[in-house]
């Protein structure tokens, strides 16, 4: 007569195990996604920071990397910091302005 208790114990014990493992996968992938990304970056490439400050990559090397922040302003960060690539900005080199 209780057989559908054992189910709905079972199923309680369950769902926060599945939680765990969707939980566990989504952040794996993630972390190969930004491990995928730090090691394509190349000098040029216009970078955000995990920190929100802009900048281009003048001088890159295994951990460090030489941010241009400003003409003439540069500083040095760490490889792991750089978040993602700045949205909406083309790898080609700004062309002058006529004026």
């Amino acid at each position: 007569m209780n057989s559908g208790a054992g189910f709905g114990n079972l199923l309680v014990l369950a769902l926060p195990l599945l939680l765990l493992a969707f939980l566990m996968l989504t952040q794996r992938k993630r972390g190969r996604e930004v491990q995928a990304f730090q090691s394509a970056l190349s000098v040029g490439d216009a970078v955000v920071m995990t920190s929100g400050l802009y900048g281009t990559i003048v001088v890159l090397d295994d951990s460090t990397a030489l941010l241009e922040i400003a003409p003439g302003v540069q500083v040095r960060v760490d490889r792991r910091a750089i978040g993602m690539a700045q949205p909406g900005v083309t790898d080609a080199p700004p062309t002058p302005e006529a004026d």
